[in-house]
């Protein structure tokens, strides 16, 4: 019975993937005809590089809305952390080892705070995010005196290095996508996070404690958060900051987009990913088409919200199907 559970899982898992691939798919298809040039080397690569950042913060957002939280801070804590990185390289002449280091933990430190205070008043992790998230870009412009930092060649090695041809940022960010994926679906974390999403009351009458679980995934998603702010610090050689303004609303969106429940309980690092992509093509799309910003933030305000119905009408669907299984 279970084996026939999992199977029928991972049967859906897959419909979802082929449905935002067959997406993906028509935003190429309609894209490459009506925008000229899209389809072009530098292009696509633009793109791709693009994404990078928010690719790595959407899988911390997917654990932490799997778990029926969500986090606003990110955006003001990539600002902070890369604010910290140039600070570090360019003020206090340190290493770059010892300021990706400070920037990572930088990142680790905001999500500790983020976990503690939620877990501790049992608060809404909205409200406490969005403390952290003014707490955060305060600091960052305190620190930074409001100002940007050009840092240069010293930090540009790290956009620039490749892996068998490969940029390292495209790597990183697969690779986070990929243990995102494993971790989530193959361990026994993966499915307590599952577990505290669709019923928290439930695991702690099973003898689990969710609070250090909780916590690990607010701190996991700030810290990739930190390392997402040394990819884009090191792409634009610098750091400014109103860096990652507006990035918790385009990652929570990517990851909704990808089917990730805002109630808890249900979603794919995959998934998240291909809401990344298509973003990412619908904007890029846009801008060469010639699309201006007020059209541009219209139509994927409006795919946002689509996805969010769709979501509503898939749950109702799902809790159906368990009624009339029972």
């Amino acid at each position: 019975m279970m084996k026939m559970h999992d199977l029928a899982r991972r049967m859906q898992g897959v419909k979802e993937y082929l449905g935002l691939l067959v997406v993906l798919a028509a935003l190429l298809v309609f894209f490459g005809f009506c925008a000229r040039n899209f389809f072009s080397r530098i292009n696509l690569l633009t793109i791709a590089n693009q994404v990078t950042d928010i690719t790595i913060i959407s899988v911390g957002m997917t654990f932490v809305l799997i778990i029926a939280g969500i986090d606003l801070s990110v955006g003001s804590v990539m600002a902070l952390c890369g604010g910290l990185l140039g600070m570090c390289l360019v003020r206090w002449q340190l290493p770059l080892a010892v300021g990706v280091g400070a920037c990572l933990g930088a990142g680790c430190l905001c999500g500790l705070l983020n976990g503690l205070v939620t877990i501790r008043w049992n608060l809404p992790s909205f409200i406490v995010t969005l403390g952290m998230m003014q707490v955060a870009r305060g600091a960052c412009q305190r620190i930074m005196n409001s100002e940007t930092l050009y840092i240069g060649g010293s930090v540009a090695v790290l956009a620039e290095t490749k892996v068998a041809g490969v940029p390292l940022p495209i790597v990183l960010a697969l690779a986070a996508v990929i243990l995102g994926q494993v971790t989530l679906s193959r361990t026994v974390f993966g499915r307590y996070l599952i577990a505290i999403g669709t019923n928290e009351q439930a695991v702690r009458l099973s003898g689990i404690d969710p609070r250090p679980i909780k916590l690990a995934v607010f701190i996991l998603c700030s810290g990739l958060t930190g390392l997402a702010a040394v990819i884009h610090t090191a792409r634009a050689e610098a750091a400014t900051p109103i860096a990652g303004e507006g990035l918790e609303l385009e990652a929570i969106a990517a990851v909704v987009i990808g089917g990730t429940s805002l109630m808890g309980g249900r979603g794919s690092v995959i998934s998240s990913f291909f809401g990344v992509l298509i973003i990412a093509v619908l904007s890029a799309g846009l801008v060469q088409m010639g699309a201006k910003d007020p059209t541009k933030q219209i139509i994927i305000g409006s795919v946002i919200v689509a996805a969010v119905i769709l979501d509503h009408y898939r749950q109702r669907l799902r809790e159906f199907s368990r009624r009339e299984k029972g």
